[in-house]
């Protein structure tokens, strides 16, 4: 008598591929997260990591909203994405990148802070930034900037993408210091952890098979 093969118990379902409108949802529910993250972290001035965080300094310093400042320093990376990544994560990285960008210009309109305590702000911002980017990442997205830089760099130099990132956010909380403060950086600091350790319990491979 043949035995059948015997199957691990915890071996995981196939693969599903997500439907169009499976990642119109998700784009517009992460962008619509991302960006109110964004407006905790600028009713509180304060700034996080990647080009979110360069954007908002810059957003700080020129008086010029989030939304525009974000969208231009995105475009060499998109560029470079296309290149490194291929044409279909850039389309829709780029297409992340402009949902943020144009639904915090209008959130302008539609949200306002009467006051929010600064680590409260910082607590919140990261985790809805953190879910918003989980979102990104299942449907084979994200907001471009460092992280394609690092790869790049990676691909180029044999610079370790982890490290790339690491000192990029680091230099840009050290731009910080001389706009809003060592106080409001070290809130700061508790945003981007927030948001990491989102990411850090819930991405993980093996977990999540649709494509």
């Amino acid at each position: 008598m043949r035995l059948a093969r015997e199957t691990p118990l915890d071996a995981p379902p196939p693969a599903t591929r997500h439907s169009l409108i499976d990642d119109t949802v998700a784009f517009a529910s992460a962008a619509i997260l991302i960006a109110l993250g964004i407006a905790f972290f600028e009713q509180a001035r304060l700034v996080t990591g990647g080009t979110a965080g360069l954007a908002l300094l810059v957003s700080y310093g020129l008086g010029v909203p989030f939304g525009a400042v974000f969208l231009v320093i995105n475009l060499p990376f998109f560029a470079l994405g296309w290149a490194k990544l291929g044409a279909s994560f850039a389309l829709r990285t780029g297409f992340a990148v402009l949902l943020v960008s144009a639904i915090s210009a209008l959130q302008r309109r539609w949200l306002a802070f009467d006051a929010v305590q600064p680590a409260w702000a910082a607590l919140t911002g990261g985790l809805l930034v953190g879910v918003g980017l989980l979102i990104l990442f299942r449907h084979r997205c994200s907001l471009g900037g460092f992280n394609v830089l690092a790869l790049w760099l990676q691909e180029r130099r044999g610079w370790r993408a982890g490290w790339v990132q690491l000192g990029l956010d680091a230099a840009i909380l050290l731009l910080s210091l001389g706009m809003v403060g060592a106080g409001t950086v070290v809130l700061s600091l508790l945003g981007v952890t927030a948001l990491n350790v989102t990411l850090a319990v819930n991405h993980r491979p093996g977990r999540y098979v649709a494509v």
